[in-house]
């Protein structure tokens, strides 16, 4: 229940899912239960799939992760993740506090396999439909390991969350060039270019590449990515609102806004950034929803955490990361032929 608006984005949200999901998929909601159950009082026939669990307590938006490991047992936030762990719930939807939602979650579920840390991921519309971007903030410095990790990961939510049999990877880097860009990013393209992990990998792409869609998953660090991702949305904004001042500055552009109206506002849904982005590598599903986000954003972000509820993409994630430690190992060295020159001896040789 947490985010900017709380129960009043929250509920509305919950009433759009139980509308579009079949009758099996139910809900435990935690938070205050007065103003929760003030929120389905237009909608009494949703109650029916809720159970609600209060929570006197919340975490801040700006509490520091450390804080809220100390003081978040009882909050909503850290019962919603406690109810993954007990097996009660499948997965776990929120808009609050971005820190503490990753730190709660991976102290409460561990990580997946051998995973270090988890990755944020996001969506990015493209031409051929959607691009899977990680990480997005959650790991600023990244050795070849993580990034290979996040390959993985990104792989196999891909194809639970879009329905892709075998998504194609890439790296993101400064340049297509096997040479081009830093230690890690180019050890970890020598690990998934061996071929020991079972990927469908392109190896580099640039930046240009990202909402072109020549792959369907792009890797890069947390510190990169975020940047990435932040001027995306800082150039969907501003396109949409150069659009929206150009179509009312006169009559007739009026007009023609007016006759466009549905192209246009398929045109605005497909510039919205993604309302959720999923920590991966955990084992249990959690998603972090936008704090603003609106109650179709978040329902839109409990229909994907049903999808990956449904799919097996944390057995997937596992499966893979059994193959890592042997693509990690150094190739053996080249054995060095001793050459004799005008039929003398190689050097070293004895008679």
């Amino acid at each position: 229940m947490g985010g900017d608006h709380g129960p009043s984005v929250v509920v509305p949200a919950v009433v759009r899912a139980i509308q579009a999901l079949p009758q099996n998929v139910c809900f435990l909601l935690h938070g205050e239960e007065s103003l929760i159950r003030a929120g389905f009082a237009k909608h009494a026939e949703a109650l029916a799939r809720v159970e609600i669990r209060p929570a006197e307590r919340v975490i801040a938006m700006d509490e520091k992760p450390a804080q809220a490991l100390r003081r978040g047992k009882g909050t909503s936030m850290w019962n919603a993740v406690e109810a993954i762990r007990d097996g009660t719930a499948a997965a776990a939807v929120s808009a609050g506090n971005t820190g503490a939602l990753m730190a709660i979650s991976k102290l409460l579920l561990r990580m997946n396999a051998d995973l270090e840390r988890p990755a944020l991921v996001t969506s990015i519309p493209t031409p051929r439909g959607v691009t899977t971007f990680l990480d997005v903030g959650a790991n600023i410095d990244c050795d070849a390991e993580r990034l290979v990790e996040f390959a993985i990961m990104g792989e196999a939510f891909h194809r639970a969350a879009h329905g892709v049999p075998k998504p194609t990877v890439g790296l993101l880097n400064v340049g297509s060039e096997e040479m081009k860009g830093h230690e890690e990013v180019r050890e970890a393209n020598r690990i998934l270019r061996e071929g020991k992990i079972d990927l469908d990998y392109r190896g580099f792409v640039e930046g240009d590449d990202i909402t072109r869609g020549v792959v369907d998953v792009i890797v890069t660090d947390g510190f990169t990515g975020n940047v990435a991702l932040k001027a995306m949305e800082g150039a969907a904004r501003f396109i949409n609102a150069e659009l929206r001042s150009t179509l009312t500055s006169g009559l007739l552009p009026t007009i023609g806004a007016v006759l466009a109206r549905s192209a246009l506002l398929k045109f605005r849904e497909r510039m919205n950034p993604t309302p959720a982005a999923p920590l991966l590598g955990l084992n249990g599903i959690v998603l972090k929803c936008h704090g603003g986000a609106s109650d179709r954003d978040f329902a839109m972000a409990i229909r994907l955490a049903v999808d990956l509820a449904r799919s097996d993409f944390s057995g997937e994630i596992e499966r893979n990361m059994r193959r890592l430690p042997d693509a990690l190992a150094e190739p053996a060295p080249a054995p060095v032929e001793a050459i004799a020159t005008n039929g003398a001896p190689p050097l070293g040789a004895t008679e």
